[in-house]
């Protein structure tokens, strides 16, 4: 009973630490929640004994990509997507995808995120404007200014998202080299938007109430195991003397 306890304490820390960073980016613009996935394990030796025991833990986190409420802001170079994909930027070693998409123009005029990383356009490369002039965004990501289009915004969605990894609180990479971006399907582009993080403050706080209790009764029921033990091992003394 004591390990088993044990193991739970253990799956419900680690439920505790991916609670903490939802909490912390509750703000983060385009943030995805992290979600667990609970199975049983067995230890290996155990197996043939006849006694095996199965032990609670996280078997792979995975994370949420529902769609977070879209907010008006009034900022042109704002936008947001409606539907499935993700925004593609330059990342200091290569492409990163991201949902957050609260851009700014660089000094040079390149359309940048919050990082610096350079927005890239659909045709490759990067996208630069007239920070004197005013730009359209039409929902197909073509970025308009003076009447003229100077590129188009690249927007990409994956087959599955096994291959993908996060980096940071709200980028995403490609970690299997299979996984190629295609365009998305029936997702538009909203000019003067952004996507708030779909953690929920208010799930939050239910949830790490939830952990706790947990928490608190695996911590009661190791206490428990212990005591028994205890008693086992001075009852087997008295008898033996």
């Amino acid at each position: 009973m004591t390990a088993t306890a044990a193991s739970g304490l253990r799956a419900r820390m680690e439920s505790l630490d991916l609670l903490a960073n939802n909490v912390a980016n509750a703000s983060t613009g385009g943030y995805k929640a992290d979600r667990e996935f609970y199975s049983l394990y067995v230890a290996p030796e155990a197996q043939d004994s006849g006694l095996a025991a199965t032990m609670p833990v996280i078997e792979k986190p995975w994370v949420d990509l529902s769609q977070g409420v879209l907010t008006s802001t009034g900022n042109s170079l704002d936008v947001a997507l409606n539907g499935k994909g993700f925004f593609s930027v330059a990342g200091p070693n290569g492409p990163l995808y991201t949902r957050n998409g609260g851009f700014h123009l660089a000094a040079d005029g390149t359309l940048v995120t919050a990082e610096g990383y350079s927005v890239r356009s659909a045709a490759g490369g990067s996208l630069t404007a007239q920070s004197s002039l005013p730009i359209h965004i039409s929902t197909d990501g073509t970025v308009q200014q003076n009447g003229l289009a100077i590129g188009q915004l690249d927007v990409a969605d994956f087959t599955g998202t096994g291959g993908l990894a996060k980096q940071g609180g709200n980028y995403f990479r490609v970690v299997d080299p299979s996984l190629k971006p295609s365009a998305p399907a029936g997702t538009s582009v909203e000019q003067g938007k952004l996507e708030a993080s779909n953690t929920g403050t208010a799930e939050s706080a239910v949830r790490l109430v939830s952990i706790v209790r947990q928490f608190e009764m695996l911590q009661k029921a190791v206490t428990i195991g212990n005591d028994m033990s205890k008693q086992a091992i001075e009852q087997v003394a008295k008898v033996g003397s």
